[in-house]
């Protein structure tokens, strides 16, 4: 039996939106009637966030987004464009597999040990930043770093995991060889998980850190999980002192969190 000649087109659109946006997308070749469903707009508001409305309109985009595109090519839309939200201070976008919400927060927010003395470190503007201004290393002995970000605004029951977004300048030094340690926990907990890594490894030998295909690299800084968003703030730390190696030549554009395994 035909299932489109039994159920009304809106009963179709209610079953595909309990599924994901990638069945949603598979759904939508099956036959004419399952396509005109799963691209409804009924079905795609389903896989936004349910405050899509308010982070637009508290964008520095254009809030016509929201009445000038379909919710389905708002989705995408959204998964890959970046949108600058909080006065500036953020970046967000979707993930595209789940429909979850991601953020990068800029650097002129973090803590940074030293960061306003421009012998250590300048800020600058960096036509590839999503970002008025970048944080470039001059020169440190003390290499440390921390952002936040508030668990109220993230997606509920979801692990994320957070990730150091810069790059090297052609001359660099101290990255090489002494590892720097990343630090991801709630603010006010006992419990911090901490790993050490060497950021700027051989190009002989296996990379931890990626390209992000937007001409900046990411490295993994550590996992949490978002259980209500009544867990307050994350931490996301860099440190690293040695008296003996400074460091040079590191520019961070940011740190973003977006669901495990997500983008």
């Amino acid at each position: 039996m035909d299932i489109t000649f039994v159920l009304p087109p809106e009963c179709i659109s209610r079953i595909i939106s309990l599924t994901t946006p990638r069945d949603a997308c598979r759904s939508s070749i099956a036959c004419p009637i399952f396509k005109s469903a799963a691209d409804s707009d009924y079905v795609w508001e389903k896989f936004l966030p349910s405050d899509y409305e308010q982070i637009i309109s508290d964008s520095v985009s254009d809030s016509s987004l929201i009445t000038s595109l379909s919710k389905k090519d708002l989705y995408f839309h959204l998964c890959h464009n970046p949108i600058i939200v909080n006065n500036g201070t953020m970046s967000f976008v979707l993930d595209k597999e789940s429909g979850k919400k991601c953020f990068m927060v800029r650097a002129r927010e973090f803590y940074i040990e030293w960061g306003n003395t421009p012998s250590y470190w300048i800020w600058s503007y960096l036509p590839e930043s999503r970002f008025a201004e970048v944080a470039e290393l001059k020169l440190v002995w003390w290499f440390e770093i921390k952002g936040r970000i508030e668990t109220k605004i993230l997606s509920l029951k979801t692990i994320y995991a957070a990730y150091l977004v810069f790059k090297f300048v052609d001359t660099r030094y101290g990255f090489e060889r002494r590892p720097i340690e990343f630090g991801v926990y709630f603010e006010g907990r006992d419990t911090e998980e901490r790993y050490r890594v060497v950021l700027d490894l051989p190009k002989d030998m296996p990379q931890l850190s990626q390209d992000r295909g937007d001409g900046w690299m990411e490295i993994k800084m550590g996992e949490f999980f978002n259980e209500n968003g009544d867990d307050g703030t994350v931490i996301c730390s860099v440190f690293d002192f040695d008296g003996y190696s400074p460091k040079h030549g590191i520019i961070i554009q940011g740190i973003e969190v977006r669901p495990k395994n997500g983008r």
